[in-house]
């Protein structure tokens, strides 16, 4: 199974052009497709519904979307007929098999004086693979805070220690008198995938809190229930792995975290350098199936 995961800078290339069918290029051939930064009819990029566009251009994929800004963008044309538009700005989540269940959730946000801050979200996505069914999450963490990083980190892990003991969308208990029998409850399983721009490096606190603390003598202390960096288990060069490249230094803030028991099934990870698409670069994890 193929991930990708791409901050896509709402379609913005390092050339200044806006061209979402090179990010289609960018991505095509992957099994899951986890973007953020994806708009929907935002000035900037010329009021185009990104998400039905990118749909359209990777064709055969099922797919969820997840603002986390969700504002009026509404207008009167001039015969006086009102259209009801959003402006959104969030993440995708792509898959060739079906997308089982789906939950935007809604990341803590901090409010700054002389900086901007965003309304952050983790989309997750339920898929069914060879493996059995795993929970996938396109996860876009706050850029400019690292306290509000922390506090994100800690409400996303909250949220998956608490997904399989909570159940799916909707739990046992229902009958056909409250709930249409034809439709059984989707799987709510342990495992899971954290895919995106998490804004940190890593050597951070906030890395730290999702893959366990790191001591001299005995390495990584990751607990059964954590992640592990993906980058990492493919056998990586630490030092590797940049997705931001700068001018004053090239730095790795995107990342693919994988549940513990997935981490022996990481068969390689890389970064596609040549991307133009975006200010950041795609980050490749190859699992066995």
């Amino acid at each position: 199974m193929r991930l990708v995961t791409y901050n896509i800078q709402f379609g913005q290339g390092k050339d200044g052009r806006f061209d979402l069918e090179r990010i289609a290029r960018e991505v095509e051939g992957a099994d899951v497709i986890a973007m953020q930064e994806v708009e929907r009819y935002g000035k900037r990029s010329g009021l185009v519904d990104q998400v039905a566009a990118l749909v359209a251009l990777l064709p055969g994929y099922h797919w969820v979307y997840g603002p986390g800004i969700d504002v009026d963008a509404s207008f009167t044309d001039d015969r006086g007929q009102l259209h009801n538009r959003r402006w959104q700005f969030g993440n995708l989540l792509m898959s060739r098999t079906p997308i089982l269940s789906a939950r935007n959730h809604m990341l803590p946000k901090a409010g700054l004086v002389n900086q901007i801050t965003l309304q952050r979200a983790a989309l997750e996505g339920v898929i069914d693979c060879p493996r059995g069914a795993v929970r996938l999450y396109s996860v876009h963490l706050g850029h400019v805070s690292s306290p509000e990083r922390r506090e994100q980190v800690a409400r996303l892990l909250d949220i998956h220690h608490r997904a399989p003991g909570a159940g799916s969308v909707w739990s046992a208990g229902s009958t056909p008198s409250d709930w249409p029998d034809e439709l059984p409850a989707p799987p709510m399983p342990r495992e899971a995938i954290l895919l995106g721009d998490f804004n940190t490096r890593p050597d951070s606190p906030e890395y730290e809190m999702i893959v366990g603390g790191f001591d001299k003598k005995y390495g990584r202390l990751t607990s059964l229930d954590g992640f592990v960096d993906a980058w990492l288990a493919a056998g990586n060069d630490p030092q590797g792995g940049a997705t931001e490249l700068r001018p004053d230094g090239d730095v790795r803030i995107d990342y693919v975290f994988v549940s513990t028991v997935l981490a022996d099934a990481v068969h390689a990870a890389r970064v596609d350098v040549e991307a133009q698409g975006s200010d950041h670069q795609p980050l490749w994890v190859e699992i066995e199936q």
